[in-house]
């Protein structure tokens, strides 16, 4: 079990009680790391044991990281208590984890199993709910690792639900393309023109401005007629190895909606919010998806 030094220092409370319920039924190793040199070190001594990460969305980010640089990641099943604010915690919530922390312990201990896909960029990076093209004001400074991500996450805090994560596509999904209020940027600044491939497809190109650019990982697939909050449970994972790829040109247009394997975008200097990081700018990304990548425990059914 590691205790993420943030969440100790936000709601400490909830920390005891996750770590009592966890204790109380299994065999725990705790460590409390005191700052990101010392979270790796720990990680990689885990030996067989099974990483229980108590702590928000940069945390989750952080250990899904350092194992995919291990080359680890695909055989590692994670397990996560979410601890913070609303707004740290909405990966998390979008992914299908337990927000209520006595729920999320008990989804550690019995929960099962779920393999999901995420994207893979080519510069390394990883994403795992979502993107979206603008993504940060440019005062912003940009984030290169989950340790000095961006306190607001990709997937807002708008919707208080969690479901399993057969759903999470269309959960991250529906977060990131929701319209920004009174359409435009909220910023005022110009709209960017982009140029967006999927699989070598020319979505959009730099002659005409872009509102909104998302990419998903699709995961798995739902049955079919079934909405994100049903009440449904899934018992099978298909992974297609596909994103829902979403470009708006403006706020009041019905967007384009394709799913591929591999996404670019290019054009002048740009930045994304993939997850909880702020990237870039850069003039050109190319983002895979990754199929049956990493493994999280959720709650059954």
């Amino acid at each position: 079990m590691v205790i993420d030094p943030v969440a100790r220092r936000v709601d400490g409370e909830s920390v005891r009680i996750a770590k009592d319920v966890l204790c109380a039924a299994a065999t725990t190793k705790i460590c409390f790391p005191d700052d990101p040199a010392e979270f790796a070190r720990v990680l990689a001594r885990r030996g067989q044991r099974r990483p229980v990460v108590i702590g928000d969305d940069r945390a989750l980010l952080r250990t899904v990281e350092l194992l995919h640089k291990e080359r680890e990641l695909p055989r590692v099943t994670l397990s996560l208590v979410p601890v913070g604010m609303p707004s740290a915690t909405a990966l998390s919530r979008a992914l299908g984890v337990p927000t209520d922390t006595v729920t999320a312990a008990r989804a550690v201990l019995d929960g099962q199993e779920r393999v999901l896909d995420l994207l893979a960029d080519d510069s390394d990076g990883i994403v795992l709910g979502g993107l979206r093209i603008p993504g940060g004001d440019p005062a912003e400074r940009p984030a290169q690792s989950a340790r000095t991500a961006a306190e607001e996450p990709a997937v807002p805090a708008q919707r208080p639900w969690w479901a399993p994560a057969a759903r999470t596509a269309r959960a991250a999904l529906s977060l990131l393309t929701a319209p920004v209020p009174g359409g435009g940027r909220r910023d005022g600044r110009a709209l960017p023109r982009l140029r967006v491939e999927a699989d070598g497809v020319v979505l959009a190109d730099l002659d005409r401005p872009v509102h909104r650019v998302s990419v998903v990982p699709v995961g798995c697939t739902a049955p079919e007629g079934a909405a994100p909050c049903d009440g449904a449970a899934y018992p099978t994972q298909e992974h297609e190895g596909l994103a829902e790829v979403i470009v708006q040109w403006q706020a009041t247009e019905a967007p384009v909606r394709v799913r591929a394997r591999a996404v670019t975008v290019s054009g002048p200097d740009f930045r994304y919010r993939a997850d909880a990081v702020i990237g870039g700018p850069v003039r050109t990304r190319t983002w895979t998806v990754q199929p049956a990548a990493w493994r999280l425990t959720l709650p059954r059914g």
